[in-house]
């Protein structure tokens, strides 16, 4: 926090010092923009204007455009740790975070080491297998079962009407 007031500071020094400069050196200054914005010394009002500083308006445009894309996409691929400028290239929580390796809870603000991933690729591997496991299971659950226990529900079997006892209704 301190260093952003510090950069706030010399930010708003700097400004009072450049309008202090015009300031003093008002027609020094006026005449320069003048002159490099093309509006004195054109035969028509801001002609030089347009066809000069004026016509580069555009190129601004697309330059803002340029760098607000740039921005987008480093916004995209940054660590999603707030106020982080860092590249995020390890995921958190099944996926949802990228995180740098400052900020992932399992590096603990340090680059990983040789053991630390051998670790973490264990666990996962671990971690799938019990998942495969339990899905093989499920699947054999569901071969074990008798086709006939199911007969009638389902989709593509036809439906047969069922047989009353009792009385047919009067209409």
């Amino acid at each position: 926090m301190k260093r952003r007031s510090v950069i706030m500071a010399v930010l708003i020094c700097a400004a009072l010092a450049v309008i202090v400069f015009w300031v003093i050196h008002f027609r020094q200054v006026n005449y320069w923009f003048e002159v490099h914005t093309g509006t004195i010394n054109e035969p028509g009002p801001y002609y030089g204007f347009w066809s000069g500083f004026g016509s580069d308006l555009e190129e601004f445009g697309i330059l803002g455009a340029i760098g607000a894309g740039i921005y987008q996409l480093v916004k995209k691929y940054n660590c999603h740790e707030p106020g982080c400028w860092r590249i995020g290239q390890d995921h958190a929580a099944g996926g949802q975070f990228l995180l740098c390796y400052r900020h992932h809870p399992d590096y603990q603000g340090r680059k990983p080491t040789h053991e630390l991933i051998e670790r973490l690729h264990r666990e996962h591997l671990e971690r799938e297998a019990a998942i495969h496991g339990k899905l093989d299971d499920i699947r054999h659950n569901l071969q074990a079962t008798s086709p006939a226990a199911h007969r009638g529900n389902g989709p593509g079997t036809p439906a047969t009407p069922v047989a009353r006892s009792g009385p047919p209704e009067s209409e």
